[in-house]
């Protein structure tokens, strides 16, 4: 059997271009026992695989050149060699950008379509999901009356960040990169305040105006100059979850900034940066409080979603425009 892949061609020097990526013919083996035959149906892009595409040490090895990108799929078992999956199932994991492909059984988690969308097993009810609950629950632990502030709130963890914090309770101050996400932050997401980085000419002050008790909890998934505002208006005793860089992913250089930490020091702020694999043994707790919320109708997601595999790159290079309202998917 033929099937289409994508593979990283070369490592990107600043911000990935198209050249970056191949996209080629490749022969599936037959199955062996204990493997299943996919068809990808939905394939999640993350901010996450900047990181992989550099031939440097971190929490995951970078993908290697002339092989496919990896990452969390959607995908029918067309044909069987397992007692735990059979033709028809649907299923998670992280698999490889492959129109089909040969996996391990243990390396598929079956989902229940008939639950929620299926795509939803990528975002709200998997690993975007459990990042906003782990990181905002676990390490900002909010508490009523408090504030959070949350960049890249429109993104794909940011939202479900916000209206979590929400749930908990909390006056929520979104920031993101335009003026329709800002509106849909608050209409559809019940987030108290959102700020529009772009048109905001003086940030450090337009967070202070919408934090007017100062921020307890920043839920940060930018860095940058964002960051340094928000910490700016910090309070004592605050937390801070550092999800993600993405302002930083795509720099040659390392930039110069304020230097923190005698903020941090002084009011005794916890900064910590954390992986989601670190909580898997509690990722049960996780879904299981995503799935109510969702089903109370407390949680809702927002998907941007790319049609066809072989704009996988384009939706990839995307995240790093802001092109994403939510969870960003491509369909195959």
């Amino acid at each position: 059997m033929t099937t289409a892949q994508i593979v990283l061609a070369s490592r990107p020097k600043g911000l990935p271009v198209t050249d970056n990526f191949r996209m080629e013919q490749v022969d599936l083996p037959q199955i062996n026992d204990g493997e299943i035959l996919l068809k990808g149906l939905y394939y999640s892009v993350d901010p996450y695989m900047r990181g992989r595409m550099n031939d440097a040490k971190s929490y995951a090895p970078p993908f290697e050149i002339d092989q496919p990108i990896y990452g969390g799929v959607i995908g029918k078992v067309v044909e069987s060699k397992s007692e735990l999956h059979q033709p028809g199932d649907v299923v998670v994991g992280n698999f490889p950008w492959r129109r089909d492909f040969i996996v391990n059984e243990k390396e598929a988690r079956k989902i229940d379509a008939s639950l929620a969308p299926a795509s939803y097993y990528l975002g709200i009810l998997g690993m975007t999901g459990l990042t906003a609950y782990f990181g905002l629950m676990h390490i900002g632990k909010p508490k009523a009356g408090e504030t959070v502030v949350v960049s890249g709130a429109a993104g794909a963890v940011g939202a479900v960040v916000g209206q979590i914090a929400k749930i908990q309770g909390c006056h929520v101050v979104g920031i993101a990169g335009s003026e329709e996400k800002v509106q849909l932050l608050i209409t559809e997401f019940g987030f108290d305040k959102a700020i529009n980085y772009n048109t905001t000419h003086d940030i450090t002050k337009a967070i202070a105006d919408a934090c007017p008790n100062g921020v307890d909890v920043y839920f940060d998934n930018v860095g940058g100059e964002i960051s340094d505002a928000v910490i700016n208006n910090i309070n004592f005793y605050a937390r801070i979850p550092l999800c993600g860089q993405i302002a930083l992913y795509n720099t040659t250089e390392i930039p110069v900034g304020p230097r923190l930490q005698p903020m941090l020091l002084t009011r005794s702020v916890l900064m910590q940066g954390f992986i989601i694999g670190q909580f898997q043994a509690q990722f049960q707790e996780g879904i299981e409080h995503l799935a109510k919320w969702v089903k109370e109708g407390k949680l809702k997601a927002h998907e941007t979603i790319e049609h066809g595999f072989e704009n996988l790159p384009k939706a990839l290079l995307g995240l790093f425009k802001g092109n994403n309202t939510g969870k960003m998917l491509v369909e195959a």
